[in-house]
């Protein structure tokens, strides 16, 4: 108990390395593939569109494919952060990134090469994303555990508000190619602090107190749990529903009747509200059922999805992106907290990476659908987003169905880790 009591004097000084630590990573989430690939990837698509004729199913194809790639490799580099020091991993996702969004500038009419620059995006996505700076936050806060993840996904937020106009004004001003190659600069600054800074916490300095990174379920063992699931399914709708959107906002809006700029401030209104959810939802993890959180930011981004259905306004467009930045800025928030709660952190980038293979999965088809629609359709009629939003609430059925079954589950949850912990000691 005294341990824990130091522990969490620790965290409460401005002085804890672990801020430090944290300010590295929340400086390389803002400039990740998280908020770079979705959130201007639909301000290329009518300028690319004029310089090639490429079909809308097709570009959206090259993200979907990004998305495949992200399933099949999040796994892999989950094992490689619970092996090795995440620099080792992060330092040359980085590089790769920001080379393979400058190289887009170099674009010919031949799509394969925009499929594969995108694969590679793919690839190296978690390698830059918090998907690999979160197992190193939670080595080093666990009082603020819940602060500390959402002040990292804030860093997502932070940049989807900056990006996104900085990006259409360099499309304007100085055409696509020149929008990519500044994505290409802005990536590659994240890269000096990660150098710097990240790093896991020593292990004779991790408390005893709780999980720590030596104990928890297996990997076996959580995919056994009928939770586990539960969360794989509601990332995969929720996925569908807000890739299916988002990749394709720009486009949407403008086609309801929204100008350009607006569209662009709508992207950037979602963004400024994910923040404004991720910083409540953080401080009120720690206090509040996060089953029942993960339930109403659900609900919130299922709402906001219905007002963009209809929005043919300016104002309606930036309402409807605030409810549903508030929602899909905050639910990822609660999915690790949830697994490091459940499972413990032994397999945690592992199992973590799993759940973003379910993310990948709902991310490669929501947009893949969407775009498949309006080619046959020739435009983004309502009820396509009507779809997405019936699939946002699926995700908010099920997570209900986890926050009225919570007792249960933590209890067996507690009783299988304790009992992988003395089987693997």
């Amino acid at each position: 108990m005294n341990a824990a009591l130091r522990h969490s004097d620790e965290e409460n000084s401005i002085r804890y390395p672990g801020w430090g630590v944290l300010a590295a990573a929340f400086t390389g989430v803002m400039v990740s593939f998280a908020p770079i690939v979705p959130y201007t990837f639909s301000l290329f698509l009518d300028p690319l569109h004029a310089a090639f004729g490429w079909k809308r199913e097709a570009m959206d194809g090259a993200f979907a494919l990004a998305a495949i790639t992200v399933a099949l490799v999040s796994p892999l580099i989950g094992i490689l952060l619970d092996r090795f020091p995440p620099r080792r991993i992060i330092l040359p996702g980085i590089l790769l990134f920001a080379v393979a969004l400058a190289t887009l500038s170099r674009l010919t009419p031949h799509i394969v090469q925009f499929y594969a620059t995108f694969f590679v995006l793919g690839l190296v996505a978690n390698a830059t994303a918090q998907f690999a700076y979160t197992r190193t936050i939670l080595t080093w806060f666990t009082t603020h555990r819940g602060l500390a993840l959402a002040l990292l996904l804030t860093g997502s937020g932070i940049g989807s508000i900056l990006i996104p106009p900085l990006t259409e004004w360099m499309i304007q001003h100085h055409g696509w190619r020149s929008g990519f190659l500044l994505l290409g600069g802005i990536a590659i600054l994240g890269l000096p602090l990660t150098a710097f800074l990240v790093r896991n916490r020593p292990k004779a300095a991790i408390v005893r107190h709780e999980h720590t990174a030596d104990s928890g379920m297996t990997v076996a063992q959580a995919l056994r749990t009928a939770a586990f699931w539960i969360l794989a399914f509601i990332t995969i709708l929720s996925a569908f529903s807000e890739n299916g959107l988002v990749t394709n906002l720009a486009s949407i809006l403008t086609q309801h009747g929204v100008l350009v700029a607006t569209a662009a401030l709508a992207l950037s209104v979602r963004g400024g509200a994910g923040i404004i959810g991720r910083l409540g939802i953080g401080f009120a993890i720690d206090r509040v059922s996060p089953e029942r959180i993960q339930s109403f930011v659900l609900a919130l981004a299922a709402a906001g999805t219905l007002i963009l259905a209809f929005a043919g306004s300016a104002w309606a467009a930036i309402i409807g992106a605030a409810v549903l930045g508030v929602g899909l800025g905050s639910e990822a928030d609660v999915g690790p907290y949830l697994l490091a709660r459940y499972f413990g952190r032994r397999h945690f980038s592992v199992l973590y990476g799993l759940t973003w293979t379910a993310y990948a999965i709902g991310g490669a088809t929501g947009p893949l659908w969407i775009g498949h629609l309006y080619d046959h359709a020739g435009a983004y009629l309502p009820r396509f987003i009507v779809y997405l939003a019936a699939v946002a609430f699926g995700a908010v059925i099920l997570s209900f169905f986890l926050h009225s079954n919570q007792e249960r589950i933590a209890s067996a949850y507690e009783i299988s880790a304790n009992a992988g912990v003395s089987l693997e000691g």
